[in-house]
């Protein structure tokens, strides 16, 4: 079985909690829980290592479960990793940004990009949007361009609305 159809299945398996108003399912991919098995991590960056922009400077992820996926995608495409953290360094060239999603907010900090990369930005899931939204205007606020984004979960119907407000086009394996 490929992974994603390997991932597919095992979403439909999934547990779903309720976080307020927002449906949140609980995956390895999206949760770590109960374990990120190496089969499907190494399957997955195969199949994102497929569909993603190859001209890029760097890949970008935030912390915490997008540092899996975008590590096994690091090392088979041979491109460095910056994670953006929810805590401040206070380095500088530091760039802050605030990000709403469907269950959080937090205050992101991007640094290590530098201007003019173009940069391939990782993600377990999209939901809302806030934090894609956030980095990308961490990424523009860094004087890098966002080359491309690949989330594994797409969930509900967000896709293409940020896909214009951001002017990027968003790809996903699956949608839920």
């Amino acid at each position: 079985m490929d992974a994603i159809e390997n991932l597919r299945r095992s979403l439909e398996r999934s547990d779903i909690i309720k976080i307020g108003q927002y449906h949140y399912f609980v995956h390895p991919i999206s949760d770590g829980i109960p374990a990120i098995e190496p089969e499907l991590l190494a399957g997955l960056a195969a199949a994102i290592d497929e569909r993603v922009d190859k001209n890029c400077d760097r890949l970008l992820t935030v912390e915490a479960l997008g540092i899996p996926i975008a590590t096994a995608l690091s090392l088979r495409m041979g491109r460095p990793l910056t994670i953006v953290r929810k805590k401040r360094y206070g380095l500088p060239g530091e760039v802050a940004v605030h990000s709403s999603t469907g269950y959080s907010t937090h205050t992101l900090y991007l640094n290590g990009v530098k201007s003019g990369e173009k940069v391939l930005f990782i993600d377990d899931v999209l939901s809302t949007g806030g934090t894609l939204r956030a980095v990308a205007e961490a990424v523009r606020l860094a004087g890098a361009k966002l080359c491309d984004v690949l989330v594994v979960i797409e969930k509900g119907q967000n896709r293409e609305k940020l896909e214009r407000e951001l002017g990027i086009g968003i790809k996903s394996l699956v949608q839920v």
